[in-house]
């Protein structure tokens, strides 16, 4: 343990540095992040106050939904999908592959260093937002406590699975489809869109049985109170179990990728 401390102190440290020498790509990027639950934070309001409501939500519970799922979303987000084609094409991970450790952990200091960065920037658009829509938050303790563990999982399932996602760039040079359709999914059955409770019926189902849910929506709704101590006990169960599947992939599938993996320079 005090190895992996060391280890992980070390390329945290190397991982903040880079960070800081794109500040402009990221705050472009944050804004892009702020924009998404603003957009759907509108719409859904606008629907709200039409009708009264909607699925049992106001326009002040879709505000707090959306601020709630921008800091989530923001703490669970990975971007692996998205270079670990370039790292093979370029051949960027013959240096990491050479290092005497996995390159996932590498990836999570980056991803760490990158999140505490940003939240600096985030932080002034959820106070704006709060004032802006004013959202009602009925926050109880017992829920507090349990988004701890729902956020730490739900940012495990997702990294784990993307992760596992990413080694397809090993068998394919292109890999963007595949991502395009990932995330097309993932936006959508796991609440960045909308609200689960606003779905029909069918798409609710599989999206309780599906990782997606789990990594966004779940801690969303752990954190404002929605769901019966039953209901938590069970999504921690099913991001437990996504949460080991990927893992599993991860550890059985590297060692067959990496063998794969040939690199090419000019």
């Amino acid at each position: 343990m005090t190895r992996l401390a060391r280890l992980y102190g070390g390329l945290f440290r190397i991982a903040f540095l880079e960070q800081i020498q794109y500040r402009a790509s990221n705050v472009i990027w944050m804004i892009g992040m702020v924009l998404e639950p603003i957009v759907f934070l509108v719409v859904w309001t606008s629907v709200a106050e039409s009708r009264g409501d909607v699925a049992g939500l106001g326009p002040r519970d879709f505000a707090a939904y959306y601020i709630v799922v921008l800091v989530v979303n923001h703490l669970t987000f990975s971007w692996i999908m998205h270079v670990f084609q370039y790292r093979i094409q370029q051949g960027s991970l013959s240096f990491e592959l050479l290092r005497p450790v996995h390159p996932i952990h590498n990836d999570l200091c980056a991803n760490f260093a990158y999140k505490i960065q940003m939240l600096v920037i985030l932080t002034p658009a959820i106070v704006l937002m709060i004032i802006g829509f004013d959202p009602r938050f009925d926050l109880q303790l017992g829920s507090l406590l349990a988004f701890v563990p729902a956020l730490i999982l739900g940012f495990a399932v997702r990294f784990l699975f993307e992760w596992t996602l990413a080694l397809a760039a090993f068998w394919t040079t292109r890999t963007m489809a595949m991502n395009q359709i990932y995330f097309a999914v993932m936006t959508f059955l796991s609440g960045r869109i909308a609200p689960l409770a606003v779905f029909p019926d069918l798409l609710r189902d599989a999206a309780a049985v599906l990782p997606f849910y789990y990594m966004v929506a779940f801690p969303v709704e752990v954190f404002l109170g929605q769901l019966a101590p039953a209901e938590m006990l069970r999504g921690f169960g099913f991001q437990v179990f996504w949460v080991g599947v990927a893992a599993a992939t991860i550890a059985s599938a590297w060692r067959f990728s990496a063998r794969r993996f040939t690199a090419v320079g000019a």
